[in-house]
């Protein structure tokens, strides 16, 4: 089957391992433009064989100057094609095309403003010749001569060939990060770029992918049988939907209530699921099974491991009790997609367990159905609502699939969730009374494993203490702290230690991502 976005026009991203080369497939993807990350090792019949309209090589930590960095396939530059080079990208395309690159003169990292000395198609309306333009940069190496055919269009201290351009071949290179929103005006060149130059029409829409979804789920299912493990986050919801609607009656949601989520979440997803979408949904609460095996569990590791255990368990029970079926859906992201094939790929540290439960047993012998899996994270939102989706569920903040467990250190008990979730509770709905909530990438509260003394009505107390978080993020790999204004976060701790009984004190944690995590555990 013709795999979905053939049909569209496409730019071919390669990796040479960018911390943001997922921001470049972004920013096309904002401008309606469809496009891929592959590692810069694919071979040229496979670029050949994509039809890309262009080709975008990304930022990259190595040097051009060592005689075994990364380079893209022989034969890239006779395919014809469009190129822009960002950063090493653009040094790596000067040096196989003739010019000379040199290492430790010319280090620029951070805001940097470059002058405009020229023009080309992709500073056409968006950069003046004679402006001075703030741009991102984040390089050691510079390029020292130009390859033949090559004009500068912007420079700046430490980089005089900070924009590139070979008018007649279509080549274009940039010193700085177009990606980044630190560059104001990146976006901007990046469309020119794709719409001008390549010639793309943005026809990448939600409502044209919802379309082609649902013919491909129909093509690659057939007349089997789906279960889908539903946890009322974004994700799962969305490919829930999706796959009603393709398939109808097909498909079985199973709902594993762990016990440990937000207050009214549980009854919420099933009125969503069964009553609203009409969809086929097993609803299995589980709590007591998970708080008692959590009890006495104090590390964050074994606490993720046993919840992911139980969780497959239980699920494996439920879709025994309904006959089994013949495929098993995720909700696997394009993030997921592009991390499993970076070009930098390999071992890493383990930090913690990811947040979602994982796979399920070999043993269960089902095809993997992954709906969205050509998505990116603000895509699925965008389907969410094109297919009809309620608001507090396409525009829920991240939820781990531990829930609660994580943000209650030390052990879990019910009388510890109830109590954070009833601060939990006050502190979103303060949130979403001041018009926050879109602008928080995600926000909750923590239940401490300390004790501290106050004083309430001239009286002594000994409560627990809490502490609540919120960060602003694109991806939550790296994430800041949002700056609340005091006299909201004295509203928010007024309200919890005079609603909340056991509590009687409130922190709020600053930490950003590095080098804290988002979640506590």
């Amino acid at each position: 089957m013709e795999p979905i976005a053939a049909q569209h026009d496409r730019i071919l991203i390669l990796d040479f391992g960018s911390q943001v080369t997922q921001l470049i497939a972004r920013r096309l993807r904002e401008s309606g433009v469809y496009c891929e990350v592959w590692p810069y090792t694919a071979n040229i019949e496979r670029i050949a064989g994509f039809g890309a309209k262009g080709i975008i090589f990304s930022g990259g930590p190595a040097s051009v100057t060592d005689m075994a960095s990364p380079r893209p396939a022989d034969g890239v530059f006779a395919l014809n094609l469009p190129v822009l080079g960002i950063c090493y990208g653009q040094q790596v395309m000067a040096a196989m095309l003739g010019g000379l690159v040199e290492g430790g003169h010319g280090r620029e990292f951070g805001r940097a403003e470059v002058t405009v000395t020229g023009a080309c198609a992709i500073t056409q309306g968006v950069w003046a010749p004679g402006a001075v333009e703030t741009v991102w940069m984040s390089h050691g190496d510079r390029i020292t001569v130009l390859p033949p055919g090559f004009e500068v269009v912007a420079s700046s201290e430490g980089a005089p060939f900070a924009l590139i351009a070979d008018v007649e071949r279509r080549y274009f290179g940039t010193m700085f990060h177009p990606e980044v929103v630190h560059t104001p005006h990146g976006a901007a060149l990046l469309r020119n770029f794709t719409h001008g130059v390549c010639g793309c029409t943005g026809d990448w829409t939600m409502a044209g992918f919802r379309a082609e979804a649902v013919a491909k789920l129909r093509a690659q299912v057939g007349g089997g049988r789906v279960v889908c493990g539903l946890s009322g986050g974004v994700d799962s919801s969305v490919a829930a939907v999706l796959l009603h609607e393709a398939i109808g009656d097909q498909l079985t949601c199973i709902y594993v209530d762990h016990g440990l989520m937000r207050a009214g979440e549980s009854a919420q997803v099933v009125a969503t699921f069964r009553d609203r979408f009409n969809i086929t949904l097993v609803h299995r609460d589980a709590s007591e099974m998970f708080l008692g095996a959590l009890a006495g569990v104090t590390d964050p590791e074994v606490k993720r491991k046993t919840i992911g255990r139980l969780f497959i368990e239980v699920f494996e029970e439920e879709q025994h009790k309904i006959g089994g079926a013949d495929f098993l859906a995720q909700g696997t992201l394009y993030p997921d997609v592009i991390e499993s094939v970076s070009a930098t790929g390999g071992p890493s540290v383990t930090i913690k367990s990811h947040h979602n439960v994982g796979g399920l047993p070999a043993g269960m012998r089902m095809a993997l159905v992954e709906p969205l899996r050509d998505l990116f994270k603000d895509e699925v939102r965008a389907l969410g609502r094109e297919l009809g989706m309620p608001e507090e569920i396409v525009g829920r903040h991240p939820f781990p699939g531990p829930g609660l467990a994580i943000r209650i250190p030390g052990e879990v008990t019910r009388e510890k969730a109830d109590l954070l979730r009833l601060v939990d509770t006050i502190y979103l709905d303060e949130i979403r009374k001041a018009g926050l909530y879109d602008a928080i990438w995600q926000a909750f509260a923590v239940l401490l494993p300390v004790r501290t003394v106050g004083v309430m009505g001239d009286g002594r107390t000994y409560d627990m203490a809490c502490a609540l978080r919120a960060v602003t993020s694109t991806d939550g790999m790296t994430a800041d702290v949002y700056p609340f204004e005091m006299s909201f976060l004295g509203r928010v701790s007024a309200r919890i230690v005079n609603e909340v009984r056991g509590i009687n004190r409130v922190t709020y944690d600053i930490t950003s991502k590095p080098p804290g995590t988002i979640e506590w555990e």
